[in-house]
């Protein structure tokens, strides 16, 4: 592959990822605080490809007695050996990965990989827990919940009214769990945190669905099949169906 189409290519990469973190699809792949840093690499990739193709262009109006030369010697070199070289065509393949981020909008991680990775840990807090937001209910993440339910005993959110948001994936025995994927870098590193559900009203929304619940703490606990972490549960008074958030990762 030329050094020119090898600028054309890396133009696209970079194009791509300027596209893809101006239009919000790179919170499919990364944490948003990595936007400035895939920002500026996108910049400098179409900077870099804008300065080969200027100079390879120039170079080559320069000297066109030398670029005739070398096309001499490729096809001297491919009758010696019988065959020519394959490197042009697989090098194109490079441009797949750059189309599917300029045409397809990937969906985030949902509960397939939910369903095969292990609940998170949540991590017990080294001092007392914070109070809530005020208002009712408050709104409170699966991870801090899935925290406080199992480390505090409930006692920081006990006779609160909560607000927790995530997408219904099933638990093992069939029965509808919340969970939102945890990212430590990118999505690669994705794993679940889930949180069961309890009490009179029953959550009947498909799985992968987002939505709201409104409840209140529950002492029941379960164990994650996949890696026999504790799951906390929220009993749940009330819940409606929601569009995915803009920013799907916890």
């Amino acid at each position: 592959m030329s050094r020119l189409s090898q600028a054309v290519i890396m133009l696209l990469f970079g194009g791509a990822i300027v596209k893809a973190t101006l239009t919000d699809v790179f919170l499919r792949y990364v944490k948003e605080g990595m936007r400035p840093f895939l920002l500026g690499a996108g910049l400098l990739l179409v900077a870099a490809a804008a300065m080969t193709i200027w100079y390879d262009l120039r170079a080559g109006a320069a000297a066109p007695a030398a670029e005739h030369d070398e096309r001499e010697n490729d096809e001297l070199e491919h009758d010696e050996h019988g065959h020519g070289h394959h490197e042009p065509t697989v090098g194109w393949l490079l441009v797949l990965p750059v189309l599917g981020l300029l045409l397809v909008a990937p969906p985030a991680l949902g509960s397939y990989t939910a369903g095969q990775a292990g609940t998170v840990t949540a991590a017990a807090s080294d001092s007392d827990y914070p109070s809530l937001p005020p208002g009712d209910p408050a709104p409170i993440s699966l991870l801090d919940y899935a925290s406080r339910a199992i480390f505090d005993d409930g006692r920081s959110i006990t006779g609160r009214t909560l607000r927790l948001t995530g997408f219904v994936t099933p638990g093992p025995d069939g029965r509808p769990m919340l969970a939102r994927i945890v990212l430590t870098c990118c999505a690669a590193d994705g794993r679940p945190i889930k949180v069961g559900l309890t009490g009179d009203t029953v959550v009947d929304a498909a799985p992968d669905s987002w939505i709201e619940v409104v409840g209140v703490y529950s002492s029941l606990r379960g164990k994650d099949p996949v890696n026999q972490a504790d799951v906390a549960f929220v009993e749940v008074r009330s819940w409606q169906q929601i569009s995915e958030p803009k920013q799907p990762y916890a």
